[in-house]
This record gives structure tokens, C-alpha cells and sequence, in this order.
């Protein structure tokens, strides 16, 4: 994030902040420049927020609308649980809640850039190093499965649910544009095993940013409605379909390991996987009375 910020601070923020608060004492070339030094808290935590916002909005709705038009199967549409208007109000959901999660979010990244966190940019040079590198991205994947299994869970308590999690589960039959379309503190409190990680195990500052972009992307995928992987290990779009549908069940983020030591996985059936069965209207009338029937109890 702090390369990010060199190079938002070098072609973007130094001209815009000059324009809000220049120096009447100083000019670089001829040029106006701001009074509000680069390295001051205040003017880190805004830019990082812009940062934050605008590349969420981008991110979430380019690899969302890709995901749409390119894999989800829009017979979902005609589910007796897909909402009128659905897509919209997924989008204006998740595209009012991301400024609040990033309000949120933003101390852990200014914690980053004033070199709170564990994170290093030293290029790896002997074997260690590499074996360091490579091992960080099962680390960080374990990590933070972990630790969204455990607060999604906590989420369904019936003392918790109605306050957070329960608009996420509108979208029964949730498309991409629902990837990211929830209550700001939800998508904030899932976030934070990310956050966590790098203040307390070391890692490489370029794979901590791909992986967030990756993390951005699976949520999305895990939404697309295509039910291609047939995997037990992994938390694919089908299994998380099962979470929609049936509430109780698959919690896991990326693996299928909590929800089996947890007793609270549930492995996709040719009710899934197979077209012809999961656009049944039986089918389809089942799911959509266990949605209502739990929708009631909750």
C-alpha cells in the first residue's frame, strides 16, 4: 500500500491537496504546491480511504459484472426466491456499504504505511527466503479461513444475526453483484482475519497485495452460480450456494476443513451440479420453502 500511495501522492493527491490547501510560501517549478506534507496522519488516513474506495468499486464491479456475463447461469433468474430488481439492489447495497467498511478498515492500512505491521519488500535471496515466500500463501489462506469460519458462524447466532448478517442473506439465490452486497460491520468483521494476519506473521508486502486482490476475486466467484468444481476440499460456488439455500451449513471460505471439524459441512449433490435437477420446480419449490421456513425462524 505504500508504493500505491507514493504514486496516488505523485500524480494525484500532491495537485489535488494543492487545490484545497496550498502553500503561500512555497512553489516547485513555478507550481503551487500543498501545505500538507505527505507523511502527515490526517492527510495518510484520506488518501488511503480514497484509495481504498475507489479501487473496491472498481474491483468489485469489473470482476462482478465479468462474472455475470461470462459464467453465471442467469436461469437462476427464474427461481422463485430471486428477487424483482435484484441485481440492482445488490449493487446499491454493496456500492453504499463499501465507505463504511473501508472507514473501518483504514487504520490497519495507515498502520501499514507507518510500518506497524509485519510486512517486509526485501527481494528473497537465498533458498529460505523462497521457501518463506512460497509458504506464505497457504499460511495466509489457512489463516484467515480460520478465522472467517469462526466469526461467519458467529454471525448466525440468533442473537447476532438480525443485526448483521441477515441482509446477506437476502440474496437466497445470490448473483455476483451480492459478493460484496452486505451490512457494512459484516463485510468488515470477515475482513479482519485478512487485516490480522500481517500484524502477526511476516510477509512480503506484493504478495499480501495480490492476495487481497485475489481474496476480492473468490468472493466473487463463490457467487457466480456455475457449479463446475465437484471438490471435497474446497469451499467451491456450489458449496456456498448450500449456505444460501440451507443456512446452516458452510461457513468456510476457501476449504471445507472448519466445516467438517465444526460438523457443519454439507457437500453439493446433483442437486447442484446437475442442470436439469436444479432447474426442477420441485426442486426449486423445496429450496424456496426451507428459505421461508428458516427466514421465519430467524
Amino acid at each position: 500500500m505504500d508504493t500505491i500511495l507514493h504514486y496516488s501522492d505523485r500524480f494525484v493527491f500532491d495537485t489535488f491537496y494543492a487545490k484545497i490547501w496550498p502553500s503561500y510560501t512555497k512553489t516547485v517549478a513555478g507550481h503551487v504546491v500543498t501545505a500538507w506534507p505527505r507523511d502527515d496522519f490526517w492527510r495518510v488516513n484520506l488518501s488511503i480511504y480514497i484509495i481504498t474506495v475507489t479501487f473496491g468499486y472498481v474491483l468489485y464491479l469489473g470482476t462482478a459484472t465479468a462474472s455475470y456475463y461470462l459464467v453465471f447461469d442467469r436461469d437462476y433468474k427464474k427461481h422463485p426466491k430471486y428477487l424483482k430488481n435484484q441485481i440492482f439492489m445488490e449493487i446499491e447495497c454493496a456500492l453504499s456499504a463499501m465507505p463504511w467498511m473501508t472507514l473501518f478498515t483504514v487504520p490497519f492500512f495507515t498502520g501499514e504505511i507507518f510500518g506497524k505491521s509485519l510486512l517486509y519488500s526485501d527481494v528473497p535471496k537465498t533458498v529460505y527466503d523462497w521457501f518463506y515466500l512460497a509458504a506464505s500463501i497457504p499460511s495466509f489462506l489457512f489463516f484467515t479461513d480460520c478465522g472467517i469460519y469462526w466469526f461467519h458462524r458467529w454471525m448466525h447466532h440468533p442473537k447476532v444475526y438480525k443485526y448483521l448478517h441477515k441482509l446477506h442473506h437476502k440474496w437466497v439465490i445470490p448473483t455476483p453483484f451480492a459478493s460484496h452486497a452486505f451490512n457494512p460491520m459484516d463485510g468488515f468483521i470477515q475482513s479482519l482475519p485478512y487485516h490480522l494476519y500481517v500484524y502477526a506473521i511476516p510477509m512480503h508486502k506484493w504478495l499480501y497485495l495480490g492476495l487481497f486482490g485475489f481474496v476480492n476475486l473468490w468472493t466473487v466467484m463463490i457467487h457466480d452460480g456455475e457449479f463446475i468444481s465437484h471438490s471435497e476440499i474446497i469451499n467451491t460456488s456450489a458449496h456456498h450456494f448450500i449456505h444460501h439455500v440451507y443456512f446452516n451449513y458452510n461457513y468456510g471460505q476457501y476449504f471445507t476443513l472448519w466445516d467438517r471439524i465444526g460438523d457443519s459441512h454439507r457437500q453439493p449433490t446433483d442437486e447442484q451440479y446437475d442442470k436439469a435437477i436444479r432447474d426442477d420446480h420441485k426442486v426449486r419449490a423445496r429450496q424456496t420453502y426451507n428459505a421461508d421456513v428458516i427466514e421465519k425462524d430467524k
